[in-house]
């Protein structure tokens, strides 16, 4: 069988992912509804740097307070002492997603590593947090405190 004429498309060749796309232009209601979008993005308050820096302070010029036995070496305040955050959901730990700031606790380099990327169980870790936060918790309480009361 024969065709006389040539065969045509019904629809257009896929762009290349190369070639640059003209945006289209948006009807009124898609406009609307992106206003409103963005005017609720604005609403929810996200944790400000300096919220969050006071906790962050408190940890600087402490001991460790982990003390992972067979893993500390520093019982002493040592420039390796960083605020450690929790690994835990319960504090707002998620994929991708550090906790909170007000769940750190002092830590130095080797107890911190050992709670991110140690061997031993989630169990163990959380264990061994949670004791830290103990400790931590009244102390960094005082200390910011005198602190607030310094800047005033």
């Amino acid at each position: 069988m024969k065709r006389s004429a040539p065969l045509q498309r019904r629809t257009s060749l896929a762009r290349s992912p190369f070639k640059r796309k003209e945006p289209k232009p948006f009807a009124l209601a898609d406009r609307k509804k992106r206003e409103w979008q963005t005017s609720m993005k604005r609403r929810i308050k996200k944790p400000t740097v300096e919220e969050g820096s006071k906790y962050l302070a408190a940890c600087r010029g402490e001991p460790c307070y982990l003390r992972i036995v067979g893993v500390c070496r520093l019982w002493a305040v040592d420039a390796t002492v960083v605020p450690c955050h929790s690994n835990q959901a319960k504090h707002g730990k998620g994929m991708g997603k550090k906790a909170e700031h007000r769940f750190t606790v002092p830590g130095c380099a080797r107890c911190h590593a050992w709670i991110d990327q140690g061997a031993a169980s989630r169990a163990e870790k959380f264990d061994a947090w949670d004791l830290a936060f103990e400790w931590w918790e009244p102390i960094r309480a005082e200390k910011m405190a005198i602190q607030m009361k310094e800047a005033a």
